[in-house]
C-alpha cells in the first residue's frame, strides 16, 4: 500500500497550521491594535487547539481518501484473482476429467470390472507407498506438488528437494 501521508500532505500542513494562527493573530491585532504581548499569547493558546483540529480533520480525510482508493484496487485485484482461479479450476477440472475417461477406457481394454480396478489401484498405491517410503496419498501428494509450488524468496530449491531426500531416503528428486 502507498504511504497515506506523503511530504507534500505533510509539508502543506504544516504551512496550514502556521497560516492559520497567523491569521488568528493578525485578525486580532487588527480588532484590538494596542494588545499586549500576554494577551496575544492568550490568543494564540486560544485558537491553536481550534487550527490544528482543523489540519488534523484534513488530513484525516486525505488518508480515509487514500485508503478508500487502496481498498478499491485490492477489491479490484481480489475479483481478478478470483476470476483466474475459477478459470484455473475449470481447465484443471478438464484435464482431470480426460485423464479418468483415458484411463477408465484402458481398464475396460483390459476387461477389468469395477472391483478388479478399485483392489488393482489400492494394492499398487500401497507398494508405491512403501517403497517410496511415504505414509499415504497424501505425503505422495505433497512429495510431487512441492517442486510446483514456487520456493521461498532467498531459498535455493536444490536445498529443499535435498531436505527432503534425507527425510525420505527410499525416495530421490524429480528434478
Amino acid at each position: 500500500m502507498t504511504e497515506w501521508i506523503d511530504r507534500r500532505v505533510a509539508i502543506w500542513a504544516s504551512v496550514a497550521a502556521v497560516g492559520g494562527i497567523v491569521l488568528l493573530l493578525g485578525a486580532k491585532l487588527i480588532d484590538e491594535p494596542d494588545a499586549t504581548a500576554v494577551d496575544l499569547l492568550l490568543e494564540l493558546l486560544d485558537n491553536v487547539p481550534m487550527v490544528l483540529t482543523s489540519v488534523g480533520l484534513a488530513i484525516l480525510f486525505q488518508i480515509t481518501r487514500r485508503q478508500h482508493e487502496d481498498q478499491m484496487t485490492l477489491i479490484h485485484d481480489l475479483e481478478a484473482a478470483r476470476v483466474h482461479g475459477q478459470r484455473w479450476r475449470s481447465e484443471a477440472r478438464t484435464f482431470l476429467n480426460g485423464l479418468g475417461a483415458a484411463m477408465d477406457m484402458q481398464f475396460s481394454r483390459w476387461s477389468l470390472t469395477r472391483a478388479e480396478r478399485e483392489r488393482t489401484v489400492r494394492s499398487q498405491a500401497r507398494t508405491l507407498y512403501s517403497k517410496a517410503g511415504l505414509s499415504g496419498r497424501a505425503a505422495l501428494s505433497a512429495f510431487f506438488l512441492e517442486d510446483l509450488l514456487a520456493p521461498a524468496d532467498g531459498i535455493d530449491p536444490a536445498i529443499l528437494a535435498d531436505e527432503r531426500d534425507e527425510e525420505h531416503p527410499n525416495t530421490r528428486s524429480i528434478q
